[in-house]
């Protein structure tokens, strides 16, 4: 396993779901994670980033305040929680990883991600 993500669902507008991205970390030396998301006949879109090294996650201005990314360090995971849901963010979600941190401007870049998991949907119903 490289990049495994788990944790999608069908979940009403204003619920909550947490995502899940486990990662082979070590063995590929992957430091900076991300999540991307792609809705249906739509282009791939950043949601947000972490640094394994600990500094504060970022996120896309569309999801601000509604979702958060954090790790766990013991289980190479990384989580996406994403409350207040809206029906504009069902999508196949994409956890992504590299093995430098990449500067805030060029976090959305897809083509900077060495990894990718092979996505899990949410749907969320209005």
């Amino acid at each position: 396993v490289q990049l495994q993500a788990s944790g999608g669902g069908l979940v009403q507008a204003g619920g909550s779901l947490r995502l899940s991205c486990l990662a082979s970390r070590r063995q590929f030396n992957m430091n900076f994670l991300a999540w991307f998301r792609q809705a249906s006949g739509k282009d791939r879109e950043f949601v947000g980033s972490i640094y394994w090294g600990g500094e504060s996650p970022t996120y896309a201005d569309s999801v601000k305040g509604r979702f958060t990314i954090s790790r766990d360090i013991a289980k190479d995971t990384v989580y996406l929680q994403m409350n207040d849901l809206k029906p504009e963010d069902t999508a196949v979600y994409f956890c992504a990883a590299r093995q430098n941190r990449l500067v805030l401007s060029g976090r959305a870049n897809e083509g900077a991600y060495s990894w990718w998991g092979q996505g899990t949907l949410v749907t969320v119903s209005s």
